[in-house]
C-alpha cells in the first residue's frame, strides 16, 4: 500500500518514528539475544560441570551469555564478583546445577503440530482411539481433516494395526489421517484414501507399502513416507498462526524439561518460524536445523546460505536421509527375516547405490550427513556409504552420523569407531521397545540392540536425544533407560541385555557434550567451563546420587539459556 506524505514535516516525523522504532526493536533483540550484561553469581550449590578435569564446583559466575568463572566460592568471588558493584547473587542453598541438555534428535515442527491435533500417545485400546477421534469430529465441520498421532498398537490387547473401517465408524464425513508413534506408518479412513487417490489397483510406491486385505482392498494402513505422503500431501498446511502457536508450545515443553539446545529436522516453514521468533527475542532454545538429504544440491546450497552455519541460536547443520523404517512396524530393514514374522525383512526406503552417489556429491560440498538407520541391514548400508565417501573424497573431520542405530550386526559395531561415525541414539526407545523387541529380532540379534556400552568400548562417540515427539522430550526417561535398561516400573532384573548399560556420567556426557560434538559445537556448550555458553539447569535432586527409580520424580526448577531464564517464564526465585 502506498502512503502519500503531503509535507516535509510529516515526512520527517515518519522517518524519525521509524528510526526510533527500529532502534527500539534492535535494542530489544540485542538484549534478548545477549542475556544479562551484569555479572550473576550462583553460590553455594552442588554444580556438576561435566568437565572431566574439574567435575564439581560450588559457585559459578556468568556475564553476557557466557560462563566467566566456575569453581570454589572464594575463587569465583575473587576473580569474577568483587569488581562488579552491580553483580547479582543467587543462593543455590545446595541445589544441583548442571549443563542444559542438548537433544541430538528432535522434530519440533511435528511436536507443535501434534499439540494442535488429536493426541493418541498411550491409548490402550482401539476403542479409546475411536473415542478421541469421535471427540475431534464433534469440534470440526463436515469435510475438515482430522489429524493426529502417537498411537502404538503394541499396547493393545490384539496388537493389530487399526484400519479404515474402524475410523469410518466414528468419522464417516471427515477425512482422517493418524500417524503411528514411530512416524513410519499411518492409518487413513476411506475419505482420506480417496483424497490420496488410493484404489485397489494403486501400486506400492518405491520404498513404501499400501497394506491390503485378502481381497486386495487397501486397509487404510500406509507404510513409510512414500506411501504415507500419498495422503499426507493432501492435508492442508497449518496456517501461519497455528504453526507458530504449536512451535511455541513445543519450545515451552523443551524449556520445562531442561533442554537448552536441540538438533531438529522439521519443515522449512517451521525453520522460518524459528527465524521470526529469534528476531523477536522469543526463541528459548538453541536450534540446529537439519536439511533434507534428498533435496537438490541447488536447494541445499541455497538453504545453507539462507540459514547460515554459525549463529549461536539458530543455524543449519547436517543433511538428514532415510534408509529404512521402524522396528515397531517391522519396516526397519533387517539382514534376515523378522523372528516373529518370517514373511518380511523390512523395507529399504532408498537404493544403496543412489545413496552412495548422492552422499559423495553432498560430502564434496562440505555437508555433514546423518542417516536414519534402525535395522541391522540399514546400518550396514549406512556404514558402507560412509566408507565409500571416505575412500572417494579422502579424510576430513566429517562427523557423519547414524540416527538411531538400534540394531547392529556385531561385525558392524567396531566400524563406527573405525570410520569415525557418530552413533546418535535415543535411550528411551529401548525401554519403550523392549516389550516386543526381543520377539521381533530374537536372542542372537538382541546382542547388538541399543548397544551403548559396546559402542563406547569400541571407541565410538555417542550423542543422545529423544526423537521428540516419538518420545517425550524429558531427558529423565532416557537417563533411566541408560543406566537400568528396565521398564519404568522395574525389571527385568539387571535390565534387558544388561551388559549394554552405561554409567550416569557417560549418559549425561552423551546428552550434553557428546551431542555438542555431534554438531561441531564442543567447547561452546555441554560443559560448565569459562567461555562456554551460560546454558544450564537447576534440578530438584542430584541425579548423580539418587536411585534411578527416582529419576522420574526429578523436576526442573530453572532453565537458563544464554544467561536468560527461559523456565519458569516468570523467572521466579528458586524454591
Amino acid at each position: 500500500m502506498k502512503i502519500r506524505i503531503t509535507s516535509l514535516l510529516s515526512m520527517f516525523a515518519v522517518v524519525l518514528l521509524s528510526i526510533c522504532a527500529g532502534f527500539f526493536v534492535l535494542r530489544t533483540r540485542a538484549q534478548s539475544s545477549q542475556g544479562e550484561s551484569h555479572t550473576i553469581l550462583y553460590l553455594h550449590g552442588r554444580i556438576y560441570t561435566n568437565d572431566p578435569e574439574h567435575p564439581w564446583a560450588d559457585a559459578m559466575a556468568i556475564r553476557e551469555n557466557k560462563i566467566r568463572c566456575v569453581g570454589k566460592i572464594d575463587f569465583v568471588l575473587l576473580e569474577c564478583g568483587g569488581n562488579d558493584p552491580a553483580a547479582e547473587t543467587i543462593q543455590l542453598r545446595g541445589k544441583f546445577l548442571m549443563p542444559g541438555f542438548n537433544d541430538a534428535h528432535v522434530h519440533l515442527g511435528s511436536a507443535g503440530a501434534g499439540m494442535l491435533s488429536v493426541q493418541l500417545n498411550g491409548v490402550a485400546t482401539i476403542e479409546e482411539l475411536q473415542k478421541r477421534v469421535a471427540d475431534a469430529v464433534s469440534h470440526h465441520k463436515e469435510g475438515e481433516w482430522i489429524t493426529g498421532g502417537g498411537w502404538d498398537h503394541t499396547l493393545w490387547p490384539d496388537k493389530k494395526f487399526p484400519n479404515k473401517d474402524q475410523l469410518d465408524a466414528v468419522a464417516p464425513k471427515n477425512p482422517v489421517f493418524l500417524t503411528h508413534v514411530s512416524g513410519h506408518v499411518a492409518v487413513a479412513n476411506t475419505l482420506a484414501l480417496q483424497h490420496g487417490e488410493i484404489k485397489d489397483d494403486t501400486p506400492n510406491p518405491p520404498g513404501g507399502v499400501i497394506e491390503r486385505d485378502a481381497d486386495g482392498h487397501p486397509t487404510g494402513m500406509l507404510e513409510e513416507d512414500s506411501a504415507m505422503s500419498l495422503v499426507s500431501a493432501r492435508i492442508p498446511d497449518l496456517k501461519a498462526d497455528q504453526r507458530r502457536r504449536g512451535i511455541q508450545l513445543a519450545l515451552a515443553d523443551a524449556a520445562k524439561n531442561g533442554v537448552t539446545s536441540a538438533q531438529d529436522f522439521s519443515d522449512w516453514a517451521d525453520y522460518l518460524t524459528y527465524v521470526q521468533l529469534k528476531e523477536e527475542g522469543k526463541l528459548t532454545l538453541r536450534i540446529t536445523e537439519w536439511l533434507p538429504f534428498i533435496s537438490s544440491m541447488d536447494d541445499l546450497l541455497n538453504m545453507r546460505a539462507q540459514g547460515g552455519t554459525s549463529d549461536p541460536w539458530l543455524r543449519t547443520g547436517a543433511l538428514k536421509g532415510f534408509i529404512d523404517g521402524a522396528l515397531g512396524s517391522r519396516t526397519a530393514a533387517m539382514l534376515a527375516p523378522y523372528s516373529d514374522d518370517p514373511s518380511t525383512s523390512g523395507i529399504l526406503t532408498n537404493d544403496p547405490d543412489k545413496l552412495r552417489s548422492m552422499a559423495i556429491e553432498r560430502d564434496k560440498a562440505g555437508f555433514q550427513i546423518a542417516f536414519h538407520a534402525i535395522g541391522d541391514r540399514a546400518n550396514h548400508v549406512a556404514l558402507d556409504v560412509f566408507e565409500a565417501v571416505l575412500k572417494t573424497n579422502g579424510p576430513r573431520d566429517r562427523r557423519d552420523r547414524v540416527e538411531h542405530a538400534q540394531v547392529l550386526s556385531l561385525d558392524d559395531l567396531p566400524r563406527f569407531s573405525q570410520l569415525k561415525v557418530i552413533a546418535s541414539m535415543q535411550p528411551s526407545h529401548e525401554t519403550s521397545d523392549m516389550r516386543w523387541a526381543g520377539q521381533r529380532i530374537g536372542p542372537d540379534r538382541a546382542k547388538g540392540a541399543y548397544a551403548w556400552n559396546s559402542l563406547l568400548k569400541s571407541g565410538a562417540r555417542l550423542a543422545f536425544g529423544t526423537d521428540y515427539p516419538v518420545e517425550p522430550i524429558t531427558p529423565m526417561r532416557g537417563l533411566y533407560a541408560c543406566v537400568t535398561r528396565e521398564f519404568p516400573e522395574g525389571g527385568p532384573v539387571g535390565g534387558w541385555q544388561g551388559q549394554e548399560k552405561i554409567s550416569m556420567d557417560d549418559c549425561i556426557h552423551a546428552y550434553t557434550s557428546g551431542a555438542a560434538y555431534a554438531q561441531f559445537e564442543e567447547g561452546k556448550k555441554g560443559e560448565l567451563k569459562p567461555g562456554e555458553y551460560a546454558d544450564f539447569i537447576i534440578l530438584s535432586d542430584d541425579i548423580t546420587k539418587i536411585p534411578p527409580k527416582d529419576l522420574a520424580k526429578v523436576t526442573v526448577l530453572r532453565t537458563v539459556v544464554g544467561g536468560r531464564i527461559v523456565y519458569p517464564t516468570d523467572g521466579g526465585s528458586l524454591p
